[in-house]
């Protein structure tokens, strides 16, 4: 039997298991690559579809794809930024706000540092024993975790999640580009169709593996969706180019 107080006290003991800090930052990361690969696959495909719909010439279907493409990429990445400086901002303002209530009141924080312990259930003498050591290791980690479940070191950063937008967004818009471009005339609404569902069940599935919720419930809600936008398109661009408006 492993004794105890031998054992390793870092996260060697669990290797699989999340326990490395900046964890949120680079699922924040991984979840805008994942949301900006599936609107770049949808937003692209539904445009060179409705373009195709109404024209089999190359140059029209071109020149919309790389407009949206363009357009679509820089729209993600503004809008990613935006929101996650907005998250920043209020996360290092409550971070700063706790570092001067430490500074200036530190007793009364020790002592609230306890009864946030007492309320989770542990007994007057472990929560005041708890909140000592962890006060004498990192007083403002302590504080930040249990009164505001925040990590400093997870504070993210909306540079890397708006490249990472960005970026995916412009890969997942390529599929639907060469999928118009590569078959004959023909074939090519049919093909973009097939390789778009396909490409969207795959980000559903990694969206659920992600957020850990079902992956066929959230392959089927991409893929219906997917295809509607792609049928509406087409069929207005059917329309436009069959009255001659296009």
């Amino acid at each position: 039997m492993t004794d105890r107080p031998d054992a390793p006290t870092d996260t060697a003991v669990h290797p699989g298991e999340p326990h490395r800090e900046g964890i949120a930052q680079r699922l924040n990361w991984l979840r805008a690559g994942v949301l900006g690969a599936n609107d770049g696959i949808v937003s692209v495909a539904a445009i060179v579809v409705g373009v195709a719909g109404a024209t089999t010439q190359t140059g029209p279907i071109v020149t919309a794809g790389m407009a949206g493409l363009v357009g679509g990429a820089i729209s993600m990445a503004l809008g990613e930024y935006v929101s996650v400086s907005s998250q920043r901002d209020s996360e290092h303002a409550l971070i700063e706000k706790e570092r001067r209530e430490l500074a200036e009141m530190p007793e009364q924080e020790f002592d609230e540092l306890v009864g946030l312990y007492r309320q989770k259930g542990l007994s007057e003498g472990t929560a005041h024993r708890v909140a000592t050591e962890l006060t004498a290791h990192d007083a403002l980690a302590a504080h930040l975790e249990v009164e505001l479940h925040l990590d400093e070191s997870d504070v993210v950063s909306p540079w890397a999640a708006a490249g990472a937008s960005a970026l995916a967004f412009t890969v997942g818009a390529i599929l639907p580009m060469v999928a118009i471009l590569v078959p004959p005339a023909g074939a090519r609404v049919t093909v973009t169709f097939v390789a778009v569902l396909f490409a969207l069940a795959i980000t559903g599935y990694l969206s659920a593996w992600i957020g850990g919720s079902s992956r066929w419930r959230a392959m089927a809600r991409v893929v219906l969706g997917g295809a509607l936008a792609l049928a509406a398109t087409y069929l207005v661009g059917s329309w436009l180019g069959a009255s001659g408006i296009a």
